[in-house]
């Protein structure tokens, strides 16, 4: 979809406050598929400026749901409808859901004593007023020299990131233009596109494709103002907690279970999440015999579905790891996706098996050192990933 960026730095963001996602939906065809979102829902006090690309919005929006929901009561279904009584004098039409009371459908009249009415502007609890800006100038049948502007916007966007999302973003594109089976359109692609971004971003993906490098932009750009925004970089807005983090505890028969409860306290006591991962659903016996009922199998709940994974102690738990195609897989795609990983007592031969080198995101410890390891566990967790795993990852076969 078209987007247009107005920096923060132009623009400070005012928080208004918090809004907390509390429950899944009930329904999802019901209360998902039937949304409709319109960027002309907009309150007393807000108005629409006269660039074309939001113009060319305030309308299709509204075209689109009278597709999608089957004409222009979509307003009334239920997931849709203001929590506020609304009255105006929309009537009528495919799927009415209102039954209005009253002969008049318009104003003034006098059928109804004049209602319903406008609610004049007011500085509270008044009507919309549209902005009184001044306009001047000619009306000309031309198109603006911003409209060819179709880079700058790109580059602000590619300025703004950090290294390791920089590269995502090089990785993402030689991935998909990697799939494109004729030369000249991977060509065009870097030359005419991604050359008048960035070069270094377009030089790097040719490189990854097998087109020649370009040299110089095919355009002359304009330089976005400001040259990055900082704000855009998702690296800047790490909340520096483990809150909502999800931890997958791989679990066999003969784990230690004083270790997954010293360690899954901790997770819950800092607001993470943590669920029982097993060989199956079957329950797992601890190695003091007390009955663990796994949440998930592990080739049905895999790493990719975790923000980390901690592998307890246990002498048989950890032999039926070692053996088992799937535990090493979810411990070597963690790993390669950059994942925290934290082991204890004998789990630390899981490590030595697969060869995995050291880093900050990779926590061992005795038996004993529930604490510890948690400690720096938590703090490579708060950091979403191991950037600097990056390039040892790349020789991990996951």
């Amino acid at each position: 979809d078209p987007t247009k960026i107005i920096p923060e730095e132009l623009v400070p963001v005012q928080k208004l406050g918090k809004m907390t996602l509390n429950r899944n939906p009930d329904n999802f065809f019901a209360e998902t598929e039937q949304a409709a979102f319109h960027i002309g829902h907009i309150v007393p006090g807000i108005d629409f400026t006269n660039d074309p690309l939001l113009q060319g919005r305030l309308f299709s929006y509204t075209d689109t749901q009278l597709l999608r929901l089957g004409g222009p009561n979509f307003h009334e279904i239920p997931i849709n409808r203001p929590i506020a009584p609304v009255h105006n004098n929309q009537r009528d039409a495919f799927h009415r859901q209102t039954i209005n009371k009253g002969r008049a459908n318009y104003e003034p009249n006098s059928i109804d004593s004049g209602w319903p009415k406008e609610t004049p502007p007011a500085a509270n609890g008044g009507g919309f007023e549209s902005y009184p800006e001044r306009m001047e100038g000619h009306k000309v049948r031309v198109r603006s020299a911003s409209f060819a502007d179709h880079f700058s916007q790109a580059t602000l966007f590619w300025n703004s990131m950090s290294a390791p999302e920089k590269e995502h973003i090089i990785g993402a594109y030689s991935f998909e233009l990697g799939k494109v089976e004729r030369v000249f359109i991977r060509e065009r692609q870097v030359n005419e596109i991604l050359a008048n971004i960035d070069l270094e971003l377009a030089r790097r993906v040719a490189e990854n494709i097998g087109v020649t490098p370009p040299t110089a932009p095919t355009v002359s750009i304009k330089q976005p103002t400001p040259a990055s925004s900082p704000a855009l970089s998702l690296l800047n807005h790490l909340s520096g907690n483990i809150k909502s983090r999800k931890v997958a505890i791989l679990i066999a028969n003969g784990v230690d279970g004083r270790a997954i409860d010293a360690f899954k306290q901790k997770l819950v006591d800092e607001g993470a999440l943590a669920k029982l991962i097993g060989p199956s659903p079957a329950p797992v016996k601890t190695a003091d015999g007390k009955l663990l009922t796994p949440d998930a199998a592990m080739d049905g709940m895999p790493s990719i579905a975790f923000d980390a994974v901690f592998i307890p102690g246990g002498v048989q738990s950890v032999q039926a790891m070692a053996k088992s195609g799937v535990a090493k897989h979810y411990l070597l795609e963690a790993y390669k996706h950059l994942k925290p990983i934290a082991v204890l007592g004998d789990a630390r031969q899981l490590l030595t098996a697969l060869n995995l080198p050291e880093d900050a995101g990779l926590v061992s410890g005795d038996d004993a050192d529930v604490g510890t390891v948690f400690t720096a566990f938590a703090q490579a967790l708060a950091q979403h990933r191991i950037w600097a795993r990056e390039p040892m990852a790349e020789q991990v076969p996951a």
